[in-house]
């Protein structure tokens, strides 16, 4: 395993460069057009550009890869997303920023898709699972750190947009000066969302609240912040603690979520989530502290959801089928995004900053209320016939599907070999 990690070091490299460029991004756009002026609706509109065009990413990345290969969209995607993000500080109007957040989201998309790749064929059935992990926590770490560079420069002058720039242009240098061979790769099919609702109803609509929810909290997170007088540190503290959560977390309620039935983890941790979205409305305005704390916790509770509803349909699926049912989830979850920060700055706009956490306590409510809905229409699968729970990105390209879907098929592997022994 060391030696796998060792000889992707140059792809672990690039992808913590783009994920901390990604990070400071994101939050650098919601305080910048609070400074320009913005209407906050008219914020929620350019944030969920970028899920858009990560949509398109998601979706026409592979068939460019497959035309042009890995190197050219890679270095292509990433000049394109390092142009982008300068252009934010030349042309400050919420038309042109919208644009640039599509183009942002699709090569982002891309990024992951290639990089995903790589991954993939890097690795083997012993070090799948750890190179999955060290992923997860570079990605999760990255967006993380990300938010503190908030505080390496005002943002509203020019100096953070470079910052970004040479982030995604430096992620280019260790990938480009390391021989790595192409992958064998192919893109995974999908399959109907209204044939996969039919056969995992709670997995296909928690995986779009989930959306929904992530899309808000990722895309207005910074507004709120900055609309209830937080400080530019405190700013960068309260994106942060999302992703320390999640990385906190994350495998611990995963862990649980194999041992019992899986809708009762997807219930509890939605539930507890949107009991602390309710929670940080009064607290926001006594106690910073409380808020960050509180904003981890919800972190430690939501990210982990969507690999939740992933298991929980996987335990539904015949092996052949997971590969495009996880790609028609990513879609799924993708959709949801581009509604969450739009929906959420309108309720914003409406009964003011408290609409960010009442938005987001709502969506994962809904979730958890339709969980227990499902209980009562249908029998829990045996433990022993559920599917590991594998950790997947936050912001999952189709190649994260077939990354799960044969860590799903290794795990069952190894428990009908030791069936088979014990049988024996």
């Amino acid at each position: 395993m060391r030696t796998v990690i060792v000889a992707s070091w140059a792809l672990f490299l690039g992808i913590a460069m783009i994920m901390l460029g990604n990070g400071l991004q994101g939050s650098l756009l919601g305080l910048r057009a609070t400074v320009e002026g913005f209407a906050t609706a008219t914020t929620g509109f350019v944030m969920s550009g970028y899920y858009v065009g990560f949509l398109l990413g998601s979706s026409l990345t592979p068939k460019l890869v497959q035309r042009v290969g890995h190197i050219r969209v890679f270095t292509a995607l990433a000049s394109m997303a390092s142009a982008a993000v300068l252009l934010h500080a030349i042309f400050i109007t919420p038309t042109a920023w919208t644009a640039m957040r599509i183009v942002t989201g699709f090569c982002y998309a891309g990024l992951y898709v290639v990089a995903e790749s790589w991954l993939n064929d890097r690795a083997t059935n012993e070090t799948r699972g750890q190179l999955l992990s060290v992923y997860m926590v570079i990605m999760l770490g990255g967006l993380a750190s990300g938010q503190l560079l908030l505080n390496v420069a005002d943002p509203a002058g020019f100096e953070l947009f470079i910052l970004v720039s040479v982030l995604v242009s430096a992620a280019l240098v260790p990938i480009a000066l390391t021989a790595f061979a192409a992958p064998n790769f192919s893109a995974p099919s999908h399959v109907g969302v209204k044939r996969l609702y039919e056969i995992s109803p709670l997995g296909v609509f928690g995986a779009f609240g989930t959306g929904i929810a992530h899309g808000a909290a990722f895309g207005m997170g910074a507004v709120y912040a900055r609309n209830i007088g937080l400080s530019l540190g405190e700013i960068s503290y309260f994106m942060a603690a999302p992703f320390l959560g999640g990385v906190l977390l994350q495998w611990p309620i995963g862990h649980l979520s194999d041992r019992v039935d899986r809708r009762r983890i997807i219930t509890i941790v939605t539930f507890v989530a949107a009991i602390v979205a309710f929670a940080a409305i009064p607290v926001s305005g006594y106690s910073t502290l409380a808020l960050l704390v509180l904003m981890c916790l919800f972190g430690g509770m939501s990210l982990p959801l969507y690999s939740l509803c992933l298991a929980y349909t996987n335990d539904h699926l015949e092996p052949s089928q997971m590969v495009a049912a996880s790609a028609t989830l990513v879609f799924v979850g993708g959709a949801g995004a581009i509604f969450g920060p739009t929906l959420a700055s309108v309720l914003m706009s409406v009964i003011g900053s408290s609409g960010f956490f009442w938005w987001l306590g709502s969506i994962h409510a809904a979730i958890g209320v339709f969980a227990i809905y499902r209980m009562t229409k249908s029998e829990a699968t045996p433990v022993n016939e559920q599917t590991h729970y594998v950790p997947v990105p936050p912001r999952a390209s189709p190649i994260s599907a077939y990354l799960t879907h044969t860590m799903v098929r290794d795990e069952m592997d190894k428990d009908l070999a030791r069936l088979g022994r014990s049988k024996r």
